[in-house]
């Protein structure tokens, strides 16, 4: 079966790991290297804080975000409970101004340098982010981090509440105040690993099955928003999808589990089951782009044939898409930062609706 021969592929590729054992080990706890794994597992993560609990060359940064819709607020959330000397990342605020008003777009690189400064980042400093759903808005933290060359940087498979399943310890309140800067120098964004509104049109104008330089687009949002049969969260917006796009929901990626114990401190509060989602393993993520692709295009993505750009509704889930394929090795993968906002809020935009 495809699936099967390209997750051999794949685990060769990322032999230093893989999704559910996580071989890779750290001889310094805070020292991974210019290539940090994508994401570690909370296992690895105490254990690394255990070995050097006080080490400025690790920042551990809450990236949570939540949908327009929800009463939830990530700011305030991280002071009820956060991971220990955690800092919360805000991605509204570390973002370029759109003229449409759209949020969470990837900074200029002297903002971005101005956010790492303020959180006490350095370019050499490694980066673990999370968020309390488990896998949500943390990829996207880590592909905005890594655009921007610092790889550096990884997630923590199962956010704060997969912390809180494996026993980890937890802080509330603020945290003090960073007293002196770190200097981060502008970077430079990689251009290759992000789309704007007229790549994403142009390309809409190609059939992938007749141009081979065409890439696939793959929407993370809900199918039946992509059918058009469900409204979006933002009002007005329009559902559907852009012409020749494929439908991948973010959550094909992940699988959910629950937290044991009523003793943990819930970010959101309330009450009922308390559950988190994680990454599936390299076969999981495969079998899924396998049923969304089909075989001949898994292939090509695969092999580095055929490029692939993920979108969703804002740019967040997106992030979701984009880590699994660079978890398989995947190096032409890119995402479209507007994504389905952008791409739907200017009415001479060609929408799909149906499949």
């Amino acid at each position: 079966m495809l699936a099967q021969t390209f997750a051999r592929r794949s685990l060769s590729i990322t032999r230093k790991f893989t999704l559910r054992s996580y071989t890779t080990r750290f001889g310094d706890p805070v020292m991974f290297g210019n290539h940090s794994p994508l994401v570690i597992t909370p296992t690895q993560l105490l254990e690394i804080k255990a070995k050097d609990p006080s080490s400025s060359d690790l920042v551990v940064l809450d990236a949570s975000w939540h949908m327009p819709n929800s009463p939830r607020k990530g700011a305030e959330e991280f002071l009820r409970v956060h991971l220990p000397s955690a800092r919360f990342i805000d991605v509204d605020e570390v973002a370029t101004p759109h003229p449409l008003s759209l949020p969470h777009m990837l900074p200029d690189p002297t903002t971005f340098a101005n956010a790492c400064a303020r959180l006490g980042i350095s370019p050499n400093t490694q980066v673990v982010f999370y968020d309390t759903h488990g896998v949500f808005s943390s990829p996207r933290a880590l592909y905005m981090f890594r655009a921007f060359g610092h790889h550096r940087s990884s997630i923590l498979d199962g956010g704060l509440p997969g912390w809180q399943a494996h026993g980890g310890p937890t802080e509330e309140g603020a945290v003090p105040t960073i007293e002196k800067q770190a200097a981060y120098p502008p970077p430079t964004l990689n251009k290759d690993v992000v789309k704007d509104y007229e790549q994403i049109v142009a390309n809409a104008q190609a059939d992938p099955a007749k141009d081979p330089d065409a890439f696939y687009v793959l929407d993370a949002r809900a199918k039946d928003r992509f059918l058009g049969k469900a409204p979006e969260p933002r009002a007005g917006l329009r559902s559907g999808h852009m012409p020749h796009a494929v439908s991948l929901p973010f959550n094909a990626f992940l699988e959910t589990h629950p937290v044991p114990g009523d003793a943990v401190v819930r970010p959101g509060g309330g009450d009922g089951p308390y559950t988190y989602t994680r990454l599936r393993s390299i076969q999981g993520i495969i079998s899924a782009l396998e049923e969304a692709l089909g075989p001949e295009r898994l292939r090509e993505v695969l092999q580095g044939q055929r490029q692939v750009v993920t979108s969703c509704g804002s740019g967040m889930t997106a992030g979701i898409l984009w880590l699994g394929l660079k978890l398989l090795g995947v190096e032409r993968v890119g995402l479209y930062d507007e994504s389905w906002t952008g791409y739907a809020s200017r009415p001479e935009s060609t929408v799909v609706q149906g499949e």
